[in-house]
């Protein structure tokens, strides 16, 4: 398996429209990254770029410390995963694995071995025989991943390979590549997802894409607990985190935040003298809310709530901009209409000044 560095790579069409740039970037061997982003931010093309199926119009890609930008894919040793299955409908399961390794001319008895381990691996062996009409959407998943597995190559590239698949098999088959990760601890992959729990739960890395390049990189945690911006804050975590406008009145290891709306937020983010009367904005993901009877982050009037029975989700009107909401543990019942006061534990309380988290100026 292979360590993957990008340094400086960026993508431009026509010369005059770039898509990417500055994206620099150390992968690991053994890590499963996963590049999150909006639509359009180039998650994809910068996959492709690693494979090999773009041209990298600036910078370098280097793979085990040699550089391929013009190397052709199909000796950069990479083998990838699309969205759509792409199996030979008149082959069956073994012969779609094999068919790769009989074109590089590999022996019977290797072929056989190599089939034969993926198949067990993925828990494909009563299905060998089948042809892909005769498969789940699931299934047929998983041969395409045992059609890579079967290459033994040096880097697992995944394009958004659950986003055909109804919400049941995402799941299944997610818990799935979580545990053939698991069974080859040292390959290394690069996953492409639109879904946060995908991401959150697979990845080893997170990197986030946006404004043509690299927003933040990090854990799945990190990024949860610690994003650097509002960017990063509002895309990782859903319902997305609550952005409140306020003013600093008081500066040291907890700054306390006049909030706009007449509450009070603390924050365990220290602050220097020099930063009382900054205006900003006060973050408080929806989960971290609590009810108060006293001091409160936010008051407001209760307009939907939504009963999940471990969660009740609850929407308070809207004024200006997006809806404040709260989650919370458990069956609430009565709240809609009433007006609540919401608080939260200074830990958990993010203070963003221009877009940025006091964090990382």
């Amino acid at each position: 398996m292979a360590n993957l560095k990008l340094t400086d790579v960026e993508k431009t069409y026509g010369g005059t429209v770039q898509v990417l740039r500055d994206i620099n970037l150390d992968i690991k061997k053994g890590e499963l990254i996963v590049f999150v982003g909006p639509s359009g931010c180039g998650k994809s093309t910068l996959l492709r770029m690693i494979a090999g199926l773009e041209k990298i119009t600036g910078g370098t890609l280097e793979i085990d410390g040699q550089m391929v930008n013009d190397v052709p894919p199909a000796q950069r040793g990479i083998a990838m995963v699309f969205q759509s299955y792409a199996l030979y409908p008149h082959m069956t399961v073994r012969d779609n694995m094999s068919f790769a390794l009989k074109i590089a001319k590999k022996s019977k008895q290797e072929i056989e071995d190599s089939v034969n381990r993926a198949a067990k691996m993925l828990q494909l062996e009563p299905y060998l025989d089948r042809l892909p009409k005769a498969l789940s959407g699931g299934q047929r998943q998983r041969v395409a991943i045992g059609r890579s597995i079967v290459r033994d190559p040096k880097v697992y590239l995944f394009d958004e390979p659950l986003s055909n698949l109804d919400a049941a098999l995402r799941v299944a088959t997610r818990i799935e590549i979580a545990q053939l990760k698991e069974s080859m601890p040292d390959s290394t992959m690069i996953y492409v997802t639109h879904d946060q729990v995908e991401a959150m739960t697979l990845a080893t890395r997170i990197v986030v894409l946006a404004n043509k390049g690299i927003a933040q990189v990090g854990s799945p945690l990190e990024l949860y607990e610690t994003p650097n911006s509002e960017f990063v804050a509002q895309f990782i975590g859903s319902p997305a985190m609550n952005l409140l406008p306020g003013e600093i009145v008081e500066t040291g290891e907890t700054t306390v935040v006049k909030m706009d709306g007449g509450g009070t937020a603390r924050s365990n983010i220290a602050t220097k003298p020099e930063d009382k009367g900054l205006k900003v904005n006060v973050g408080v993901r929806p989960e971290d809310f609590v009810e108060s009877d006293g001091d409160y982050i936010y008051e407001g009037t209760v307009d939907i709530t939504e009963a999940l029975g471990e969660v009740t989700l609850l929407y308070f009107e809207a004024h200006d901009g997006d809806p404040v909401i709260g989650k919370l543990q458990g069956i609430h019942q009565g709240l809609r209409g009433n007006k609540v006061k919401m608080t939260a534990d200074p830990g958990r309380v993010h203070l963003f000044h221009d877009g940025t988290s006091l964090l990382y100026r």
